[in-house]
């Protein structure tokens, strides 16, 4: 990559995408195929800041997605989406080398995909809370309940630390917080589009809970 290239424009040139809410999961048909489908709502995207090389250094497409109350927002949120003529937004994010010229203030529909399309869907799983070895890592407990272990069928055994290193290793796998990440899931098809309705239905599952926002890109 050469010092004046902005990072991914050589492969990302027909980058898109759109923000949108898990609705939840149903199923439909798909060329006689019964398959399960979990729908997002996108309703509302629209862009609040194009960004090119000469001003910021490089191109973007900041999007954003969900009203929220003049009440709710600060006066730097107002500030910016008045310049949008638009209302202030809960989520943005911003989408590189976009495929074709969007104006601030324009509305991105569902109909940029299309059905059979692939995409990647990014989003945060969802939280677990503090769990033991056995759900967090698939552990299968110390042994049988005899011979006095009834109370260790879950533990995580031991932790390998003696006299030397007299200390637990670092990244060693125990109980912890679970849950609550950064998921990206690739190659997942758009079974339909329905762009009177604002929903995009995608094959299978997608990380998040319902009513979580995720970010659809055109897999590259």
């Amino acid at each position: 990559m050469s010092p004046g290239e902005s990072r991914g424009s050589a492969k990302t040139n027909n980058m898109k995408g759109i923000i949108g809410k898990k609705v939840g999961m149903t199923s439909i048909f798909d060329n006689g195929k019964y398959v399960g489908v979990t729908v997002i709502d996108v309703t509302g995207n629209t862009v609040t800041q194009v960004k090119t090389n000469d001003t910021d250094g490089y191109s973007a497409v900041q999007v954003g997605f969900d009203d929220k109350s003049e009440k709710a927002a600060n006066n730097a949120e107002k500030g910016h989406a008045k310049k949008a003529n638009t209302a202030p937004k809960r989520k943005y994010v911003e989408f590189r080398n976009f495929d074709f010229e969007k104006a601030v203030g324009e509305a991105i529909a569902a109909d940029i995909f299309a059905d059979g399309e692939k995409v990647t869907v990014v989003g945060t799983s969802k939280g677990k809370g503090f769990q033991g070895v056995v759900k967090r890592h698939g552990f299968s407990g110390v042994g049988m309940g005899s011979h006095g272990q009834h109370d260790r069928m879950r533990a995580p055994g031991s932790l390998g630390a003696s006299s030397d290193p007299s200390r637990v290793w670092k990244g060693l796998r125990m109980a912890g917080r679970m849950g609550g990440n950064r998921i990206k899931t690739q190659n997942v098809k758009v079974v339909k589009v329905m762009a009177d309705q604002s929903l995009i239905l995608l094959g299978g599952s997608v990380p998040g809970a319902i009513g979580s926002y995720v970010v659809l890109e055109k897999t590259k």
